[in-house]
């Protein structure tokens, strides 16, 4: 089949390659000196420095941003999704105490629409830079048919690297230990099917909308902001607090994403320590009242399904959380004493 027929049928290869061609000047800032070949290879080449470490262990996530993506399809705006995935990839990593190395993203659509998949791969492209982790490849796919007119869906591999010796994997969280939540900027991106039902079914807004509880943000302003990366402040309190030979302060890091504090804070917990989250002790987001109030959702479904103004909790020694608290704060986190680890059998709650 040729290429005019095949454009004929949906599948535009010159468009494609024409929208591609631009990559390497939109990833040259997320460049690091291990990266080999040039973008466009049938594979991205990544030379890990090994002499860095004595046992280098690599790390990898993959996730997509669900639901969310219909809030960029209606304001049309994309230039923040690319961001939200990155960022979500390396707190996902960041828990194990991992540094990001480089990214990978799959992006589908029925038609390719240059405008949009520029504003995505812009937004990967800044979050990479950011996060000092270079976007090495991805998949860009059209599918006509596959997608409704205007949709598209992205989704992003993460690999990164920690030392064995330094991994964190909760083993010495005890009775005690207090824990610390560090702020969200929203709902990240999480709890977004439930948040459209409550916002547009049944209170009837639109992502137009102004509601005095967001101040001046429209309802789509505020349901776009960017999931926060976690990741630079959690590898500098691990080289502050977790020097090698020397007792851990960072024992455990949790990232609140879907599950909320329940599902997630006991991915990281031994198996007869509990924790227990103390609502009052941070402030919840209007964003979040909002939708409590007007969704008649019960409180523990809340703590559940979003996170509710908390993005990461860090596990520390009680001796210790006054200067991790100011470490965080000083770097532009906002940072609260949320709960404390108890006796019990590796479950979270919130009371």
């Amino acid at each position: 089949m040729s290429q005019k027929a095949y454009a004929k049928a949906g599948v535009d290869i010159d468009l494609g390659n024409r929208v591609k061609a631009t990559l390497p000047q939109l990833l040259a800032s997320t460049h690091r000196k291990e990266v080999l070949g040039k973008v466009g290879g049938f594979g991205g080449l990544f030379a890990l420095d090994t002499r860095k470490y004595k046992q280098p262990v690599l790390v990898s996530s993959a996730d997509g941003v669900g639901t969310k993506l219909k809030i960029a399809f209606a304001m049309n705006r994309h230039n923040t999704i690319g961001q939200d995935l990155v960022n979500h990839c390396v707190d996902d990593i960041a828990v194990l105490g991992a540094e990001p190395l480089f990214f990978l993203d799959y992006l589908g659509t029925g038609k390719l629409e240059p405008h949009v998949f520029k504003e995505v791969l812009s937004g990967f492209a800044k979050a990479c830079s950011e996060n000092h982790c270079s976007l090495i490849g991805g998949e860009t796919a059209q599918m006509p048919g596959f997608y409704q007119p205007g949709e598209y869906d992205v989704s992003g591999t993460i690999v990164g690297v920690v030392e064995k010796s330094r991994m964190l994997d909760g083993k010495t969280i005890k009775p005690g230990d207090l824990v610390l939540g560090i702020a969200s900027s929203g709902l990240h991106t999480n709890g977004y099917s439930l948040a459209r039902k409550v916002l547009f079914d049944e209170m009837g807004l639109t992502v137009a909308s102004k509601v005095p509880a967001l101040g001046k943000k429209t309802v789509g302003d505020e349901l776009l902001k960017v999931h926060v990366s976690y990741g630079p402040i959690v590898q500098a309190l691990l080289k502050k607090f977790n020097k090698p030979g020397q007792s851990r302060v960072i024992k455990g890091l949790a990232h609140i994403t879907g599950g909320g504090f329940i599902d997630n804070i006991p991915r990281v917990l031994p198996k007869r320590c509990d924790v227990v989250i103390h609502k009052g002790t941070w402030p919840v987001l209007p964003i979040f009242d909002l939708i409590a109030k007007n969704g008649n959702i019960p409180e523990d479904e809340l703590y559940q399904v979003f996170n509710m103004g908390i993005g990461m909790t860090v596990i520390v020694p009680p001796s210790q959380a006054e200067a991790v608290d100011k470490m965080i704060e000083a770097s532009g986190h906002k940072s609260y004493a949320i709960g404390e680890v108890v006796k019990g059998t590796g479950v979270a709650r919130v009371e």
